[in-house]
């Protein structure tokens, strides 16, 4: 077993890992938009590989790059996590001759990886979110100038994160925008209705008692409201015929995927079987997924870190219709340890401490903290405790407005 200081972890991670959550990213999306600077950082350090990495709590998830295909590799085993501790930039010319990396699998065949550079990357409030590396099978040296250009492309992958995260606040305020412009034509329309109705009535009352002046006045009031009525069904019908999720947005059934392809590769390398399943709600219904790939994605990776080999993870999500909001209930349990009464406090205390996990994973210690944080800043409820004969349970219940569907 290796010792902690195998492990480094930033001065300032707690307010690292917030300003990561803040960009609200969802890992699996952004290949396209970066794989042109990955590969321009190849062709400019003369490597094989290049890679444009994003560390959270518990993973280094690569959101593009090239010359290797990867997703993610658990943040104790990437060399990105040298890259982060406040350095211009972290440069290891053979990995074979560094005690820290001469026994990793990456330095054996097939890999055989032998050169790293890594220059972080660092956003506008100084938090270094992440890593831009380039990668070779050879051992090298990059000249200064080289690094300097590396550090360029760094600088616009976050330029683009930037603008990324913009974009889709825009959409969301556009979905926002055409939720009260359908909510507005459903508004309108039950009263219409009543006026045409009534509109009716009064033109068989006046024709019958031969009332003209009245007459002319009802029917300029029916005529009026009658083409309201059809620009509200006009727009309810626009409104149906576009429904779909928009870039801020999931339902039980693409979220359920999500997490199976974010976290899947995780549970297969120790041997863990995750089940994901929708308990309650209807899986077309469109939620917004602020925070959720954060919040569920670290209470995942978490209840895998202290599974043992052959064990269960459980994930049980819910969508449940109140009558002034809707509640998203997610329940993840697994067939570990359990929560120590120590670790409770701790949790409760607020308190960074931690523990290994069950193959000797160091615990990083702020991942559950970032959950609470998120959970609370929408308003939600994070419940935590052991299940008898099995392990711990992280109950999270977050509340969405209602006309947000």
């Amino acid at each position: 077993m290796m010792s902690e200081e195998t492990f480094p972890l930033p001065q300032n991670e707690m307010q690292r890992l917030l300003n990561l959550s803040e960009l609200d990213l969802d890992y699996s999306e952004l290949f396209e938009e970066f794989k042109d600077l990955a590969m321009l950082a190849a062709k400019i350090a003369g490597t094989d590989i290049s890679l444009i990495n994003l560390i959270d709590s518990y993973t280094t998830w690569t959101i593009s790059g090239y010359g290797l295909d990867i997703q993610q590799v658990p943040r104790e085993e990437s060399l990105c996590q040298y890259t982060i501790l406040g350095e211009p930039q972290f440069e290891v010319s053979d990995l074979t001759k560094d005690q820290r990396f001469e026994n990793k699998d990456f330095t054996k065949p097939p890999m055989s990886l032998r050169y790293y550079l890594g220059v972080p990357l660092t956003g506008p409030e100084g938090y270094q979110i992440g890593s831009l590396c380039v990668v070779h099978t050879q051992p090298k040296h990059m000249s200064p100038e080289k690094i300097e250009m590396l550090k360029i492309i760094a600088n616009q992958v976050i330029n683009r994160i930037q603008t990324y995260r913009a974009i889709n606040e825009l959409k969301g305020q556009l979905k926002n925008a055409n939720v009260t412009k359908s909510k507005v034509a459903h508004d309108i329309r039950g009263p219409l209705a009543g006026i045409i109705g009534l509109s009716d009535i009064i033109v068989q009352q006046g024709n019958e008692n031969k009332l003209d002046e009245v007459l002319e006045f009802i029917q300029l009031i029916h005529k009026s409201s009658k083409s309201l009525l059809e620009l509200a069904d006009e727009i309810l019908t626009e409104d149906q015929q576009n429904k779909k999720l928009a870039q801020n947005e999931v339902n039980l059934r693409v979220f359920k995927c999500k997490l199976e392809d974010l976290y899947g590769g995780q549970a297969k390398n120790k041997n863990i079987n995750l089940e994901i399943e929708v308990i309650e709600g209807n899986t077309l219904w469109a939620f917004p997924k602020n925070k959720l790939l954060q919040i569920t994605g670290n209470l995942i990776s978490n209840a895998i870190k202290f599974t043992p080999e052959n064990g269960r993870v459980k994930v049980e999500l819910s969508l449940i219709e109140q009558k002034d909001q809707h509640l998203l209930d997610l329940k993840i349990s697994d067939t570990g340890v359990g929560i120590s009464a120590e670790a409770l406090k701790h949790l409760e205390e607020g308190s960074n401490s931690s523990t290994k996990g069950t193959s000797g994973e160091k615990g990083y210690g702020f991942g559950l903290e970032l959950v609470k944080h998120l959970v609370k800043g929408l308003g939600g409820f994070l419940d935590i405790y052991n299940v008898v004969g099995s392990g711990a349970c992280f109950n999270v219940k977050i509340p969405f407005q209602k006309q947000a569907f």
